[in-house]
């Protein structure tokens, strides 16, 4: 711009050039937008001056003013949430970044308590019933619960209690009631307080506890020797006549299981879809474990074959869609008392007798390997078919005279 076209009096270009009226459009803009920001510095400052307004005016105040908002923003939140710390503190509540956020977002919640925490998990569990959890295992979950709030009752006088009151103390009461009010075994006792466990970490992961009240607790199973029958105690069981129908019909659920290695529930479901054969015309038992879902391959010997070939046009079978009609299982093992007592057999005979003799008489000592033994069972390793398994006295001595003939040569 040249100096002769500028007015110094009067603050603006003289002259009705193009030039001039350029440059004094220009200057009227810059006049509006220090208006502006001058207003601005006076709604939003105490007091205003010339290096504020310029701040504005080239950017730099602009984001001066939005740390200065934010800073005070971050304040107000600071002392907001060290107010609601000190109400949750109070108010006797667990306190949580977590339990903070929802009471600042309105979302606080009720306090969570033992009965509604633990009925909920045991609902989920029955929802996935076949889908990863067998009933058999959602029913300990169910009996857990209901010893636990016998428990509560007796000892604290109340139908429910806050979840942050579970403690050490309750865990080693719950143990002792188990044991000398229940009369559980040590390996059942476990298998409660696992439940219990289980859900006490659900608990801790969701914030729900922050003290494990399982700190420094431990419990351990026992060694349990499984009972078994011998092959001479199970061919007078099978051999026997029984004129009474209901324990003939037991019996031979019974020896079926000796020859298949099947579990109570796994006889209960087995249907025709079950026995398949092969091109050699074998016939197998192919299905899932209802405990474990591992598939199980059980070829069919001649007597579980007589076995159901007796049943295949029973009424209850055809009505059913099932191949042996089973009594429940509270039956089945008390009818397995007569039976024990009519063939002269001391030992505690239930159905569980029946999976252990498979292992250890039908097949171990009979030289099945095992790998095939655990394929039978369904196992998915054979640790597992290891525990079950026992080694008999006419293996130890098949054994040793093996090596008696060898000294001798």
């Amino acid at each position: 711009m040249l100096i002769s076209l500028w007015n110094a009096k009067g603050n603006c270009a003289k002259g009705k050039s193009e030039e001039a009226r350029r440059l004094n459009r220009e200057l009227e803009n810059i006049k509006v937008r220090i208006g502006k920001h001058y207003q601005y510095i006076c709604d939003h400052d105490t007091f205003v001056t010339a290096k504020k307004v310029y701040d504005r005016y080239t950017g730099l105040g602009e984001e001066i003013h939005s740390l200065v908002e934010l800073n005070r923003y971050i304040d107000a939140l600071r002392v907001k949430f060290y107010q609601i710390y000190q109400d949750l503190e109070l108010e006797g509540k667990i306190i949580s970044a977590r339990a903070i956020v929802n009471r600042y977002q309105g979302k606080d919640e009720t306090f969570k308590t033992l009965y509604t925490v633990f009925k909920e998990h045991n609902d989920n569990c029955r929802k996935l019933i076949g889908a990863g959890y067998a009933d058999i295992t959602v029913r300990r979950y169910d009996n857990f619960l209901k010893y636990l709030m016998e428990l509560v009752k007796r000892d604290y006088k109340v139908d429910d209690m806050l979840l942050r009151e579970v403690n050490g103390e309750l865990v080693r009461k719950f143990d002792l009631y188990l044991k000398t009010e229940k009369h559980c075994a040590q390996n059942t006792v476990v298998r409660y307080m696992k439940c219990f466990k289980k859900v006490i970490n659900l608990a801790i992961a969701n914030e729900w506890l922050t003290k494990n009240p399982f700190a420094g607790i431990k419990f351990h199973e026992v060694e349990v020797n499984k009972q078994f029958l011998s092959q001479a105690e199970i061919n007078r069981i099978w051999q026997k006549e029984f004129r009474i129908e209901r324990l003939e019909l037991v019996r031979d659920v019974f020896i079926f299981c000796v020859y298949t290695g099947l579990a109570f529930i796994d006889v209960y479901n087995l249907r025709p879809e079950h026995v398949l054969e092969d091109s050699n015309g074998n016939l197998w038992i192919v299905k899932p474990r209802e405990k474990t879902n591992n598939i199980c391959n059980i070829p069919l010997l001649s007597i579980p074959k007589q076995i159901l070939e007796k049943y295949k046009n029973n009424p209850y079978c055809m009505d059913k869609g099932t191949l042996l009609p089973v009594p429940c299982n509270q039956k089945m093992n008390s009818y397995l008392k007569e039976i024990a007592d009519l063939c002269g057999i001391k030992k505690n005979l239930t159905m569980h007798v029946a999976w252990h003799s498979f292992a250890s008489v039908i097949a171990l000592a009979n030289n099945v390997s095992l790998p095939n033994v655990a394929k039978m069972l369904g196992h998915s390793s054979t640790r597992m078919t290891q525990h079950y398994a026992k080694v008999l006295d006419q293996t130890i001595l098949r054994d040793m005279q093996a090596v008696e003939e060898q000294l001798a040569l």
